[in-house]
């Protein structure tokens, strides 16, 4: 058994409602394209949340907006030990290359806008990506569920 907060099974879940919607970078809309940040939003307000997240990036820098706190501000904290769905992982897959995935609810699986296959996917980890950061939604005062 292992302890799972229902919050971020939330997120995973409202993430996989978005797979297969088009990739489209600074893409904000799942019925005109999502890049990794706009899955994120849209997860986030799929489940009533109120979101706002910067727009105007380069999909290739070596700088990237202050995510610890816009994190923060979306009540995320940061997040150690197994990863868990809900999970908010923030990976740089390449030089100069930064992606954010949503772990899913259920397997070894990450929901995530995938530029080179042109939408959001459901994908198994990519173990050659360098785990920058990592949050969790920060625990509510709701009773945790316990999982098998």
């Amino acid at each position: 058994m292992r302890l799972q907060h229902s919050e971020g099974i939330t997120l995973a879940q409202a993430a996989e409602t978005l797979v297969g919607a088009a990739f489209r970078l600074h893409g904000r809309d799942p019925l005109t394209g999502l890049d990794c940040i706009g899955l994120l939003a849209a997860a986030l307000e799929r489940m009533g949340r109120t979101v706002r997240f910067p727009s105007g990036y380069s999909i290739r820098t070596s700088r990237y907006p202050e995510l610890a706190a816009l994190a923060h501000q979306h009540d995320f904290a940061p997040a150690s030990g197994l990863i868990v769905p809900g999970d908010v992982i923030f990976t740089r897959p390449g030089p100069g290359q930064m992606h954010l995935m949503i772990r899913a609810s259920s397997g070894d699986r990450f929901v995530e806008a995938h530029a080179g296959l042109g939408r959001v996917v459901l994908a198994g980890a990519r173990p050659d990506d360098i785990i920058l950061q990592r949050w969790r939604i920060a625990p509510a005062e709701e009773p945790m569920t316990w999982q098998h």
